[in-house]
């Protein structure tokens, strides 16, 4: 391959090998980090075996992020009560194609929750085959393991992912859930956000690190619904947005991102509540609702 072709294919595959990194990574900005990390390492290796281009940027990309992966882990001291993964906000319209690539095939919010938990050669193994149908012998390579133990870790992940909540597929469905959830925490209406929410709902709210505490884990509809009144300004001030491709809104004051909200919705009900309200992230995140 030459330089000019090789940079031509790379382009070609980048939206797929952003979703890749993505996926493991669970960070749109740390996606961008490597998939130009990766681009670096290709622009300066030896071509000339290579048969299949877009599976060895793939396999290159994915190293890459695990790499990362373990990086953050090694460097988060003390884990957050809640953390949630950066979102990807759209328009309500979806007229996005590029970004709305990202969390194609139901790559939810909540998904990421759970992605966010499992040890990091698992997170790949699972995100490799289950979602890119990559086989074990070459998810192995990456992970440094044997097939057989790459099929051992995709399985693993694969019993926790498992437990994740799956949002109902109907998009507007999901919009009047959240509309009639947003207008009762405005009005005060205690009795009707019960009635939205899942008795096992689960609030996770993520501020950063600073205030020491603030970042939470809320669950059950009683305490949910307590804290939506406790922040009932949020409800006033909150835009409709795509959050990971589900109903969602994004709170602004102005032009100045307050938080991001992202909601699981099934069987007519909201299971759980994904706050970002990290100014520092939020500030790194492209929110084109703005």
């Amino acid at each position: 391959m030459d330089d000019d072709w090789l940079a031509t294919r790379f382009e070609v595959h980048r939206p797929h090998l952003r979703t890749v990194a993505y996926r493991i990574l669970g960070s749109v900005s740390e996606a961008e980090d490597a998939v130009q990390e990766a681009w670096l390492r290709m622009s300066r290796a030896d071509t000339g075996e290579v048969a299949n281009p877009g599976g060895w940027f793939t396999t290159i990309v994915a190293r890459v992020a695990l790499n990362m992966l373990q990086s953050r882990r090694a460097r988060r001291e003390e884990p957050l009560a809640a953390y949630v993964p950066d979102p990807v906000v759209t328009a309500p319209d979806g007229a996005d194609p590029e970004r709305q690539a990202l969390v194609a095939d139901s790559v939810s919010l909540a998904l990421l929750v759970v992605l966010d938990t499992l040890a990091p050669a698992e997170r790949l193994a699972f995100v490799l085959h289950d979602m890119f149908s990559l086989p074990f012998d070459e998810i192995a390579a990456i992970v440094g393991r044997s097939p057989a133990a790459a099929r051992q870790l995709a399985s693993r992940a694969r019993r926790r992912v498992q437990g994740a909540t799956v949002p109902d597929a109907d998009v507007p469905r999901q919009r009047e859930v959240v509309d009639a959830f947003l207008a009762a925490a405005r009005d005060g209406d205690f009795e009707a956000l019960l009635a939205l929410l899942d008795p096992d709902v689960t609030l996770r709210a993520d501020v950063g690190a600073e205030p020491p505490g603030a970042s939470r884990v809320v669950s059950g509809a009683a305490a949910v619904a307590g804290q939506a009144l406790a922040f009932a300004w949020r409800a006033e001030l909150a835009r409709p947005a795509l959050v990971n491709g589900a109903a969602g809104v994004l709170v602004a004051d102005g032009d100045r991102p307050v938080a991001v909200m992202g909601f699981a919705v099934a069987r007519g009900r909201i299971m759980e509540i994904d706050i970002l309200a990290d100014p520092a992230r939020l500030r790194r995140l492209d929110l084109p609702c703005l």
